[in-house]
Protein backbone atom coordinates (compact mmCIF):
# COMPACT_ATOMS: atom_id res chain seq x y z
CA UNK A 1 0.00 0.00 0.00
CA UNK A 2 2.76 2.16 0.98
CA UNK A 3 4.67 1.40 -2.32
CA UNK A 4 1.03 2.63 -4.57
CA UNK A 5 0.85 5.49 -2.52
CA UNK A 6 4.66 6.60 -3.45
CA UNK A 7 4.25 5.81 -7.03
CA UNK A 8 0.96 8.35 -6.93
CA UNK A 9 3.23 11.39 -5.32
CA UNK A 10 5.80 10.23 -8.01
CA UNK A 11 3.22 10.61 -10.62
CA UNK A 12 1.83 13.93 -9.26
CA UNK A 13 5.47 15.14 -9.06
CA UNK A 14 6.39 14.80 -13.27
CA UNK A 15 4.80 18.03 -14.25
CA UNK A 16 4.60 16.64 -17.87
CA UNK A 17 2.63 13.67 -16.80
CA UNK A 18 0.46 15.42 -14.18
CA UNK A 19 -1.11 17.77 -16.88
CA UNK A 20 -1.41 14.87 -19.43
CA UNK A 21 -3.39 13.28 -16.96
CA UNK A 22 -5.54 16.37 -15.89
CA UNK A 23 -6.17 17.39 -19.52
CA UNK A 24 -7.16 13.29 -20.43
CA UNK A 25 -9.69 13.44 -17.32
CA UNK A 26 -10.68 16.77 -18.46
CA UNK A 27 -11.84 15.81 -22.13
CA UNK A 28 -13.35 12.73 -20.66
CA UNK A 29 -15.55 15.14 -18.63
CA UNK A 30 -16.91 16.68 -21.30
CA UNK A 31 -17.78 13.76 -23.23
CA UNK A 32 -19.52 12.49 -20.18
CA UNK A 33 -21.93 15.39 -19.80
CA UNK A 34 -22.33 15.09 -23.33
CA UNK A 35 -23.61 11.59 -23.78
CA UNK A 36 -26.87 13.12 -21.45
CA UNK A 37 -27.46 16.40 -23.71
CA UNK A 38 -30.78 14.91 -25.50
CA UNK A 39 -31.64 15.21 -28.94
CA UNK A 40 -34.30 18.51 -29.60
CA UNK A 41 -37.51 17.29 -30.25
CA UNK A 42 -37.48 14.22 -27.69
CA UNK A 43 -38.26 14.67 -23.96
CA UNK A 44 -36.50 13.19 -21.30
CA UNK A 45 -38.45 11.64 -19.32
CA UNK A 46 -40.07 9.37 -21.95
CA UNK A 47 -36.80 7.92 -22.84
CA UNK A 48 -37.79 4.63 -20.71
CA UNK A 49 -39.28 2.97 -24.23
CA UNK A 50 -36.19 3.34 -25.62
CA UNK A 51 -34.02 1.52 -22.92
CA UNK A 52 -36.29 -1.24 -22.58
CA UNK A 53 -35.88 -1.74 -26.40
CA UNK A 54 -32.32 -1.37 -26.10
CA UNK A 55 -31.74 -4.14 -22.89
CA UNK A 56 -34.03 -6.39 -25.64
CA UNK A 57 -31.43 -6.14 -28.80
CA UNK A 58 -28.25 -7.99 -28.61
CA UNK A 59 -26.72 -5.19 -31.42
CA UNK A 60 -28.60 -2.42 -30.24
CA UNK A 61 -27.71 -3.25 -26.48
CA UNK A 62 -23.74 -3.62 -27.88
CA UNK A 63 -24.08 -0.18 -29.57
CA UNK A 64 -25.36 1.23 -26.42
CA UNK A 65 -22.70 0.05 -24.16
CA UNK A 66 -19.70 1.12 -26.37
CA UNK A 67 -21.72 4.90 -26.60
CA UNK A 68 -21.71 4.90 -22.82
CA UNK A 69 -25.44 4.69 -22.80
CA UNK A 70 -25.93 7.69 -25.30
CA UNK A 71 -27.21 5.24 -27.57
CA UNK A 72 -30.56 4.60 -25.18
CA UNK A 73 -30.25 7.94 -24.14
CA UNK A 74 -31.62 9.56 -27.65
CA UNK A 75 -28.20 11.66 -26.76
CA UNK A 76 -26.18 14.45 -29.54
CA UNK A 77 -23.59 11.42 -29.00
CA UNK A 78 -26.17 8.64 -29.78
CA UNK A 79 -24.03 7.03 -32.71
CA UNK A 80 -20.72 7.52 -30.56
CA UNK A 81 -16.93 6.66 -31.84
CA UNK A 82 -18.37 3.41 -33.59
CA UNK A 83 -18.49 5.03 -37.46
CA UNK A 84 -14.95 6.12 -37.11
CA UNK A 85 -13.73 2.74 -35.95
CA UNK A 86 -15.93 1.07 -38.81
CA UNK A 87 -14.28 3.57 -41.37
CA UNK A 88 -10.95 2.87 -39.90
CA UNK A 89 -11.45 -1.08 -39.93
CA UNK A 90 -12.37 -0.51 -43.79
CA UNK A 91 -9.19 2.07 -44.52
CA UNK A 92 -7.10 -0.44 -43.01
CA UNK A 93 -8.85 -3.49 -45.21
CA UNK A 94 -7.87 -1.51 -48.72
CA UNK A 95 -4.41 -1.10 -47.12
CA UNK A 96 -4.26 -4.76 -47.40
CA UNK A 97 -5.25 -5.09 -51.05
CA UNK A 98 -5.12 -1.83 -53.66
CA UNK A 99 -2.12 -1.23 -53.88
CA UNK A 100 -2.47 2.69 -54.39
CA UNK A 101 -3.78 2.45 -50.13
CA UNK A 102 -0.50 0.31 -49.83
CA UNK A 103 1.80 3.03 -51.29
CA UNK A 104 0.37 5.11 -48.82
CA UNK A 105 1.02 3.23 -46.04
CA UNK A 106 4.93 3.15 -47.00
CA UNK A 107 5.05 6.22 -47.42
CA UNK A 108 5.43 7.52 -44.05
CA UNK A 109 3.86 10.37 -42.26
CA UNK A 110 2.48 11.61 -45.63
CA UNK A 111 0.76 8.59 -46.25
CA UNK A 112 -0.84 8.61 -42.51
CA UNK A 113 -1.89 11.82 -43.31
CA UNK A 114 -3.87 11.09 -45.84
CA UNK A 115 -5.17 8.01 -44.34
CA UNK A 116 -6.31 9.67 -41.76
CA UNK A 117 -8.59 12.10 -44.38
CA UNK A 118 -9.48 9.29 -46.01
CA UNK A 119 -10.72 7.81 -42.69
CA UNK A 120 -12.22 10.99 -41.87
CA UNK A 121 -14.26 11.40 -45.45
CA UNK A 122 -15.58 7.94 -44.54
CA UNK A 123 -16.66 8.46 -41.27
CA UNK A 124 -19.11 11.36 -42.49
CA UNK A 125 -20.30 9.25 -45.14
CA UNK A 126 -21.41 6.26 -42.76
CA UNK A 127 -22.72 8.99 -40.34
CA UNK A 128 -24.74 10.11 -42.99
CA UNK A 129 -26.88 6.85 -43.37
CA UNK A 130 -26.36 5.90 -39.90
CA UNK A 131 -28.14 8.91 -38.74
CA UNK A 132 -31.52 8.60 -39.94
CA UNK A 133 -31.45 5.11 -39.57
CA UNK A 134 -30.73 5.16 -36.39
CA UNK A 135 -33.76 8.26 -36.46
CA UNK A 136 -36.50 6.29 -38.08
CA UNK A 137 -35.52 3.64 -35.47
CA UNK A 138 -36.16 5.51 -32.95
CA UNK A 139 -39.55 6.56 -34.21
CA UNK A 140 -40.56 3.36 -34.77
CA UNK A 141 -39.93 1.41 -31.72
CA UNK A 142 -40.93 4.21 -29.19
CA UNK A 143 -43.77 6.16 -31.35
CA UNK A 144 -46.18 4.01 -29.41
CA UNK A 145 -44.98 4.72 -25.83
CA UNK A 146 -45.20 8.86 -26.79
CA UNK A 147 -41.46 9.13 -26.47
CA UNK A 148 -41.10 10.55 -30.17
CA UNK A 149 -43.72 12.14 -32.33
CA UNK A 150 -43.85 12.04 -36.19
CA UNK A 151 -40.57 13.25 -37.84
CA UNK A 152 -40.37 15.21 -41.02
CA UNK A 153 -37.82 14.52 -43.93
CA UNK A 154 -36.61 18.16 -42.21
CA UNK A 155 -36.90 17.54 -38.79
CA UNK A 156 -34.68 13.95 -39.74
CA UNK A 157 -32.06 15.83 -41.79
CA UNK A 158 -30.90 18.65 -39.12
CA UNK A 159 -31.01 16.06 -36.44
CA UNK A 160 -28.95 13.82 -38.54
CA UNK A 161 -26.35 16.71 -38.66
CA UNK A 162 -26.77 16.96 -35.09
CA UNK A 163 -25.65 13.67 -34.33
CA UNK A 164 -22.89 13.72 -37.20
CA UNK A 165 -21.58 17.07 -35.42
CA UNK A 166 -21.54 15.10 -32.05
CA UNK A 167 -20.01 11.52 -33.54
CA UNK A 168 -16.79 14.11 -35.17
CA UNK A 169 -16.69 15.82 -31.98
CA UNK A 170 -16.08 13.03 -30.02
CA UNK A 171 -13.14 12.09 -32.77
CA UNK A 172 -11.92 15.10 -32.19
CA UNK A 173 -12.02 14.42 -28.44
CA UNK A 174 -10.02 11.60 -28.95
CA UNK A 175 -7.43 13.05 -30.94
CA UNK A 176 -7.28 15.80 -28.58
CA UNK A 177 -6.41 13.04 -25.59
CA UNK A 178 -3.69 11.55 -28.00
CA UNK A 179 -2.02 14.73 -28.84
CA UNK A 180 -2.01 16.13 -24.84
CA UNK A 181 -3.66 13.32 -22.92
CA UNK A 182 -2.49 9.74 -21.80
CA UNK A 183 -2.99 7.00 -24.10
CA UNK A 184 -4.75 6.51 -27.39
CA UNK A 185 -7.88 8.72 -27.05
CA UNK A 186 -10.02 7.15 -29.31
CA UNK A 187 -9.51 3.81 -27.36
CA UNK A 188 -9.88 5.61 -24.27
CA UNK A 189 -13.05 7.20 -25.20
CA UNK A 190 -14.28 3.20 -25.72
CA UNK A 191 -12.84 1.92 -22.76
CA UNK A 192 -14.54 5.23 -20.54
CA UNK A 193 -18.16 4.19 -22.38
CA UNK A 194 -17.97 0.80 -21.20
CA UNK A 195 -16.39 1.49 -17.61
CA UNK A 196 -19.72 3.80 -17.31
CA UNK A 197 -21.77 0.56 -17.97
CA UNK A 198 -19.93 -1.29 -14.88
CA UNK A 199 -21.47 0.62 -11.86
CA UNK A 200 -25.15 0.25 -12.76
CA UNK A 201 -24.65 -3.50 -14.05
CA UNK A 202 -22.82 -4.22 -10.85
CA UNK A 203 -25.28 -2.36 -8.25
CA UNK A 204 -28.33 -4.24 -10.35
CA UNK A 205 -26.63 -7.50 -10.03
CA UNK A 206 -26.19 -6.89 -6.20
CA UNK A 207 -29.69 -6.17 -5.16
CA UNK A 208 -30.93 -8.78 -7.54
CA UNK A 209 -29.04 -10.90 -5.29
CA UNK A 210 -30.11 -9.53 -2.03
CA UNK A 211 -32.75 -11.58 -0.28
CA UNK A 212 -36.13 -11.18 -0.44
CA UNK A 213 -35.67 -9.66 -4.08
CA UNK A 214 -37.97 -11.04 -7.22
CA UNK A 215 -35.95 -14.08 -8.45
CA UNK A 216 -33.05 -13.78 -6.25
CA UNK A 217 -30.26 -17.27 -6.35
CA UNK A 218 -27.96 -18.05 -4.19
CA UNK A 219 -27.71 -14.76 -2.14
CA UNK A 220 -24.66 -12.50 -1.42
CA UNK A 221 -22.34 -15.96 -1.36
CA UNK A 222 -23.28 -16.31 -5.33
CA UNK A 223 -22.78 -12.29 -5.91
CA UNK A 224 -18.67 -12.91 -4.27
CA UNK A 225 -18.68 -16.10 -6.11
CA UNK A 226 -19.10 -14.03 -9.62
CA UNK A 227 -17.05 -11.54 -8.50
CA UNK A 228 -14.09 -14.22 -8.15
CA UNK A 229 -15.33 -15.66 -11.57
CA UNK A 230 -14.90 -12.35 -13.34
CA UNK A 231 -11.42 -11.56 -11.94
CA UNK A 232 -10.70 -15.26 -13.18
CA UNK A 233 -11.79 -14.14 -16.47
CA UNK A 234 -10.09 -10.66 -16.53
CA UNK A 235 -6.34 -12.24 -15.29
CA UNK A 236 -7.17 -14.74 -18.30
CA UNK A 237 -7.92 -11.96 -20.86
CA UNK A 238 -4.64 -10.31 -19.57
CA UNK A 239 -2.54 -13.50 -20.24
CA UNK A 240 -4.58 -13.62 -23.36
CA UNK A 241 -3.44 -9.96 -24.69
CA UNK A 242 0.56 -9.90 -23.59
CA UNK A 243 1.32 -13.50 -24.40
CA UNK A 244 4.16 -13.51 -26.84
CA UNK A 245 6.58 -16.15 -27.84
CA UNK A 246 10.05 -14.69 -28.68
CA UNK A 247 12.26 -15.57 -31.26
CA UNK A 248 15.79 -14.93 -30.64
CA UNK A 249 17.70 -12.70 -33.15
CA UNK A 250 21.24 -12.76 -34.12
CA UNK A 251 23.29 -9.83 -35.51
CA UNK A 252 26.01 -10.01 -37.15
CA UNK A 253 29.21 -8.05 -36.27
CA UNK A 254 30.55 -5.16 -38.06
CA UNK A 255 33.93 -3.60 -37.61
CA UNK A 256 33.94 0.03 -38.13
CA UNK A 257 37.15 1.90 -37.70
CA UNK A 258 38.15 0.83 -33.83
CA UNK A 259 34.46 0.45 -33.10
CA UNK A 260 32.52 -2.49 -33.14
CA UNK A 261 28.78 -2.63 -34.14
CA UNK A 262 26.07 -5.59 -33.59
CA UNK A 263 26.69 -9.16 -32.56
CA UNK A 264 23.91 -8.47 -29.83
CA UNK A 265 21.22 -10.82 -29.50
CA UNK A 266 17.25 -9.41 -29.82
CA UNK A 267 14.62 -11.13 -29.67
CA UNK A 268 11.15 -10.66 -32.19
CA UNK A 269 8.19 -10.66 -30.12
CA UNK A 270 5.13 -12.95 -31.98
CA UNK A 271 1.84 -12.35 -30.04
CA UNK A 272 -0.36 -15.31 -29.42
CA UNK A 273 -3.22 -13.11 -30.30
CA UNK A 274 -2.14 -10.89 -33.21
CA UNK A 275 -5.18 -9.99 -34.28
CA UNK A 276 -6.55 -8.40 -31.04
CA UNK A 277 -10.50 -7.83 -31.50
CA UNK A 278 -11.13 -7.66 -34.73
CA UNK A 279 -11.91 -11.32 -35.01
CA UNK A 280 -14.99 -10.76 -32.76
CA UNK A 281 -15.95 -7.70 -34.64
CA UNK A 282 -16.26 -9.13 -37.74
CA UNK A 283 -18.04 -12.13 -36.30
CA UNK A 284 -20.53 -10.23 -34.33
CA UNK A 285 -21.37 -8.12 -37.78
CA UNK A 286 -22.23 -11.20 -39.57
CA UNK A 287 -23.81 -13.21 -36.67
CA UNK A 288 -26.23 -9.78 -36.17
CA UNK A 289 -27.28 -10.46 -39.97
CA UNK A 290 -29.64 -12.72 -38.88
CA UNK A 291 -30.98 -10.61 -35.56
CA UNK A 292 -31.60 -7.33 -38.12
CA UNK A 293 -33.49 -9.67 -40.95
CA UNK A 294 -35.64 -11.29 -37.48
CA UNK A 295 -36.61 -8.32 -36.80
CA UNK A 296 -38.48 -6.94 -39.83
CA UNK A 297 -40.76 -9.63 -39.17
CA UNK A 298 -42.78 -11.72 -36.70
CA UNK A 299 -40.97 -13.55 -34.06
CA UNK A 300 -43.60 -16.02 -34.65
CA UNK A 301 -43.45 -16.28 -38.11
CA UNK A 302 -39.41 -16.25 -38.46
CA UNK A 303 -37.82 -19.35 -39.87
CA UNK A 304 -36.19 -22.23 -38.10
CA UNK A 305 -32.87 -21.19 -39.08
CA UNK A 306 -33.36 -17.36 -38.33
CA UNK A 307 -34.79 -18.14 -35.16
CA UNK A 308 -32.19 -20.51 -34.42
CA UNK A 309 -29.60 -17.53 -35.26
CA UNK A 310 -31.39 -14.74 -33.33
CA UNK A 311 -30.67 -16.56 -29.81
CA UNK A 312 -27.79 -14.88 -28.70
CA UNK A 313 -27.53 -17.74 -25.75
CA UNK A 314 -28.50 -20.33 -28.20
CA UNK A 315 -26.38 -23.70 -28.85
CA UNK A 316 -26.10 -23.40 -32.60
CA UNK A 317 -25.37 -19.27 -32.41
CA UNK A 318 -22.36 -19.51 -30.41
CA UNK A 319 -21.31 -22.70 -32.11
CA UNK A 320 -20.66 -20.77 -35.28
CA UNK A 321 -19.95 -17.68 -33.87
CA UNK A 322 -17.03 -19.43 -31.83
CA UNK A 323 -15.62 -21.17 -35.25
CA UNK A 324 -15.98 -18.06 -37.14
CA UNK A 325 -14.17 -16.11 -34.34
CA UNK A 326 -11.44 -18.96 -34.72
CA UNK A 327 -11.27 -18.47 -38.22
CA UNK A 328 -11.77 -14.87 -38.24
CA UNK A 329 -8.23 -14.96 -36.39
CA UNK A 330 -6.42 -16.97 -38.80
CA UNK A 331 -7.44 -14.92 -41.34
CA UNK A 332 -7.13 -11.74 -39.75
CA UNK A 333 -3.26 -12.79 -38.49
CA UNK A 334 -2.04 -13.63 -42.03
CA UNK A 335 -2.96 -10.80 -43.69
CA UNK A 336 -1.31 -8.29 -40.96
CA UNK A 337 1.80 -10.15 -39.69
CA UNK A 338 3.53 -10.94 -42.72
CA UNK A 339 6.87 -13.50 -41.99
CA UNK A 340 8.57 -12.97 -46.06
CA UNK A 341 9.07 -8.84 -44.86
CA UNK A 342 10.27 -9.24 -41.43
CA UNK A 343 12.64 -12.05 -42.89
CA UNK A 344 13.76 -9.76 -45.94
CA UNK A 345 14.08 -6.69 -43.42
CA UNK A 346 15.61 -8.95 -41.14
CA UNK A 347 18.62 -10.33 -43.62
CA UNK A 348 18.83 -6.54 -45.14
CA UNK A 349 20.04 -5.65 -41.54
CA UNK A 350 22.53 -8.70 -41.31
CA UNK A 351 20.34 -10.36 -38.24
CA UNK A 352 19.68 -14.28 -38.57
CA UNK A 353 17.71 -16.79 -36.64
CA UNK A 354 20.11 -19.23 -34.92
CA UNK A 355 20.12 -22.56 -36.94
CA UNK A 356 17.67 -21.38 -39.65
CA UNK A 357 19.25 -19.94 -42.77
CA UNK A 358 18.02 -16.27 -43.82
CA UNK A 359 15.64 -15.58 -46.54
CA UNK A 360 13.09 -18.04 -47.20
CA UNK A 361 13.56 -20.61 -44.37
CA UNK A 362 13.08 -17.79 -42.36
CA UNK A 363 9.92 -16.58 -43.66
CA UNK A 364 9.10 -20.55 -43.45
CA UNK A 365 10.22 -20.96 -39.80
CA UNK A 366 8.50 -17.70 -38.75
CA UNK A 367 5.24 -18.80 -40.71
CA UNK A 368 5.03 -22.03 -38.80
CA UNK A 369 5.46 -20.72 -35.71
CA UNK A 370 2.92 -18.15 -36.03
CA UNK A 371 1.06 -21.29 -37.55
CA UNK A 372 1.22 -22.75 -33.56
CA UNK A 373 0.98 -20.06 -31.59
CA UNK A 374 -2.57 -18.84 -33.25
CA UNK A 375 -4.51 -21.94 -33.08
CA UNK A 376 -4.36 -21.68 -29.21
CA UNK A 377 -4.70 -18.30 -29.12
CA UNK A 378 -7.62 -18.25 -31.54
CA UNK A 379 -9.66 -20.98 -29.16
CA UNK A 380 -8.92 -19.02 -26.12
CA UNK A 381 -10.27 -16.07 -28.01
CA UNK A 382 -13.14 -17.39 -29.18
CA UNK A 383 -14.03 -18.66 -25.41
CA UNK A 384 -13.57 -15.57 -24.07
CA UNK A 385 -15.97 -14.21 -26.82
CA UNK A 386 -19.14 -16.98 -25.84
CA UNK A 387 -18.72 -16.47 -22.02
CA UNK A 388 -21.26 -13.75 -21.31
CA UNK A 389 -23.71 -16.78 -23.02
CA UNK A 390 -22.76 -19.08 -20.26
CA UNK A 391 -23.06 -16.05 -17.88
CA UNK A 392 -26.28 -15.62 -18.92
CA UNK A 393 -27.14 -19.39 -18.48
CA UNK A 394 -26.00 -19.76 -14.97
CA UNK A 395 -28.47 -16.55 -14.03
CA UNK A 396 -26.08 -13.45 -14.79
CA UNK A 397 -28.08 -10.51 -15.57
CA UNK A 398 -27.58 -9.58 -19.37
CA UNK A 399 -25.84 -6.26 -18.15
CA UNK A 400 -23.76 -7.82 -16.11
CA UNK A 401 -22.72 -11.01 -18.20
CA UNK A 402 -21.41 -8.67 -20.81
CA UNK A 403 -18.44 -8.06 -18.75
CA UNK A 404 -17.07 -12.03 -18.22
CA UNK A 405 -15.47 -11.45 -21.85
CA UNK A 406 -16.38 -10.81 -25.55
CA UNK A 407 -15.02 -7.35 -26.96
CA UNK A 408 -15.84 -5.34 -24.07
CA UNK A 409 -13.52 -7.05 -21.71
CA UNK A 410 -10.94 -7.13 -23.98
CA UNK A 411 -11.28 -4.14 -24.76
CA UNK A 412 -10.87 -2.68 -21.36
CA UNK A 413 -7.70 -4.68 -20.38
CA UNK A 414 -5.96 -4.13 -23.59
CA UNK A 415 -6.92 -0.12 -23.35
CA UNK A 416 -5.54 -0.27 -19.40
CA UNK A 417 -2.60 -2.16 -20.46
CA UNK A 418 -1.37 0.47 -23.10
CA UNK A 419 -1.78 3.22 -20.94
CA UNK A 420 -0.07 1.99 -17.86
CA UNK A 421 2.51 1.05 -19.93
CA UNK A 422 2.77 4.83 -20.85
CA UNK A 423 2.43 6.21 -17.59
CA UNK A 424 5.11 4.02 -16.63
CA UNK A 425 7.22 4.98 -19.22
CA UNK A 426 7.22 8.59 -18.13
CA UNK A 427 8.11 7.23 -14.54
CA UNK A 428 11.65 5.32 -15.89
CA UNK A 429 12.30 8.30 -18.47
CA UNK A 430 12.39 10.28 -15.30
CA UNK A 431 14.52 7.98 -13.16
CA UNK A 432 11.76 6.78 -11.19
CA UNK A 433 10.42 3.26 -10.30
CA UNK A 434 7.95 1.91 -12.72
CA UNK A 435 4.43 0.52 -11.01
CA UNK A 436 5.40 -2.62 -10.79
CA UNK A 437 8.11 -3.51 -7.64
CA UNK A 438 8.76 -6.19 -10.61
CA UNK A 439 8.78 -6.71 -14.25
CA UNK A 440 7.40 -4.48 -16.90
CA UNK A 441 3.99 -3.55 -18.56
CA UNK A 442 4.33 -5.40 -22.17
CA UNK A 443 1.32 -3.75 -23.38
CA UNK A 444 0.31 -4.04 -26.68
CA UNK A 445 1.68 -3.44 -30.37
CA UNK A 446 -0.79 -1.22 -31.21
CA UNK A 447 -2.14 1.72 -29.52
CA UNK A 448 -5.85 1.37 -30.27
CA UNK A 449 -8.13 -1.12 -29.27
CA UNK A 450 -9.59 -1.79 -32.71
Amino acid sequence: MMRFVETLKNIWTIDELRKRILVTLLLVLVYRLGCYVVLPGISPADLDALSKFTNKSGLMQLLDMFSGGAFSQASIFALGIMPYITASIVIQLLGMVLPSFQKMMREGESGRQKLNQYTRYLTVLILILQGPAYLINLQVQVSAAGAVSAMGPWTVAYLTVILAAGSMFIMWLGERITDRGIGNGISFIILVGIIARLPQALFYEFTSRMPGSTGSQGGLVMFVVELILLFAVTVGAVLLVQGTRKVPVQYAKRIVGNRQYGGARQYIPLKVNAAGVMPIIFAQAIMFIPITLAGFGSNDNAGGFIAAFSDINGFWYNLVYFLMIVAFTYFYTAITVRPTQMAEDMKRNNGFIPGVKPGKKTAEYLDSIMSRITLPGSIFLGIVAILPAFARFFGISQNFAQFFGGTSLLILVGVVLDTLQQIESHLMMHHYDGLMKEGKIKGRTTGSAY
